[in-house]
């Protein structure tokens, strides 16, 4: 038995009790939470500065591009990114998957108890099944929006789903990429294939280019598909935002990630919640910053009352795999994100995402969530996160 102690304690949820005590078994299950005073006699408390808080859940990975960390420039904008990322992706199989095996690592060593990866290839399958983190694999295809390409895709990403892990608590589903690489055909395959149960991903608006191709056709992607011999005379666009050709071609009863938004707009965020109650936005803002040297505007998903969640996007685009460090950039932006509410986001809505709220994202009575110590200070009636630095409890 362990009776874990500390300044804090974030419930996961958006609520913060100090000096609380939380008693678990060996195997990290909470078996109760006293407040101070309130706990039996006679027990050893372990107690830690800073703040209590559950596992971490990071709902948008690239586990398979840990080998590329530091070989991509930094603020080219996502069309330059997007190539060099084709342009570096082919390494040795045992650098490959050596980086993977240590990104694994670093995620667990940082309190990440769940990730939703994305996968376009195996090679993270033999890590996965082996991992101490729940893995749900977003196995990613994308056609380039050409028809022609579209059996092609089914067949060769049909391998890539039937050998990923879904044992030990894995979980995996069909995504489509991103509006801009995904024909109506593709998404009608990956809607067949996913049920209602399923969570799904989708990258979104995180650049200006994406809207201006479905709105007017006049787009830094149409020179980007044809630098690599893509057809697009065919291509008509649709007048409207991109996150409404995604919206129209996927079933709105599915768990739906819209990653990165940094564009998105409050009335796309308004159109979204009307499409679905099982919307979700993940933000990664290191990934951001990385790529574009931009954040969403957070304000418009407070406002609207968005489920935000947290991800650290790959090591291609951003410097280590850390979900404390994402917050740290937020708090350091955009601070009028009170903490409480970004430890939600990295904990409990990010749990509901992928589907392990019964186990993981909060310190309730029952659940194994993980159990981490971060660096908290409290400043008048705000809770203020002074580094970056993980101490993995269980």
């Amino acid at each position: 038995m362990r009776y874990i102690q500390a300044d804090f304690l974030f419930t996961g949820t958006g609520e913060v009790e100090e000096k609380s005590i939380v008693h678990l078994n060996e195997e990290g299950k909470i078996l109760n939470i006293w407040k101070k005073g309130a706990e039996p006699k006679d027990i050893q408390i372990e107690y830690y500065q800073g703040a209590i808080c559950p596992g971490f859940v990071n709902t948008h990975c690239h586990l398979e591009l840990s080998h590329m960390k530091g070989l991509v420039a930094t603020g080219t904008s996502l069309l330059p990114f997007l190539k060099s990322v084709v342009t570096f992706r082919d390494f040795p199989d045992e650098i490959i998957n050596q980086a993977i095996i240590e990104g694994d690592r670093e995620m667990w060593e940082n309190g990440i108890v769940a990730v939703g990866d994305i996968s376009n290839k195996l090679d993270t399958a033999d890590t996965k099944s082996k991992s101490k983190i729940k893995y749900y694999t977003f196995v990613e295809m994308f056609d380039f929006l050409q028809d022609t390409m579209t059996a092609t895709t089914i067949k060769n990403y049909k391998k890539v789903f039937d050998g990923q892990s879904d044992v030990g608590g894995n979980k995996k589903s069909f995504v489509p990429h991103a509006p801009y690489t995904v024909t109506k055909g593709l998404f009608a395959y990956i809607k067949s294939q996913n049920d209602a149960s399923k969570t799904v991903s989708i990258h979104n608006q995180e650049t200006v280019e994406e809207d201006m191709l479905f709105k007017t056709g006049k787009s830094g992607f149409i020179d980007f598909f044809s630098g690599f011999g893509f057809d697009m005379s065919g291509f008509k666009p649709t007048g409207k935002p991109s996150i409404q050709y995604s919206m129209e071609n996927m079933n709105p009863k599915c768990k739906t990630i819209q990653v990165h938004n940094t564009k998105s707009t409050s009335e796309d965020i308004q159109a979204a919640h009307q499409w679905s109650n099982n919307i979700f936005w993940a933000s990664c803002p290191n990934a951001n910053l990385y790529i574009e040297n931009s954040l969403p505007n957070y304000q418009l998903f407070l406002d609207n009352d968005a489920t935000m969640t947290l991800g650290t996007d790959s090591l291609t685009s951003n410097w280590k795999l850390n979900i404390v460090s994402e917050i740290l950039t937020i708090q350091k932006y955009c601070s009028y994100v009170p903490l409480q509410t970004l430890i939600k986001w990295a904990c409990h809505n990010g749990a509901k995402a992928l589907g392990y709220e019964d186990q993981l994202g909060s310190m309730t009575v029952g659940k194994s969530p993980g159990i981490n110590i971060i660096n908290v200070i409290k400043s008048k009636d705000q809770y203020i996160l002074m580094t970056d630095k993980v101490t993995k409890l269980c």
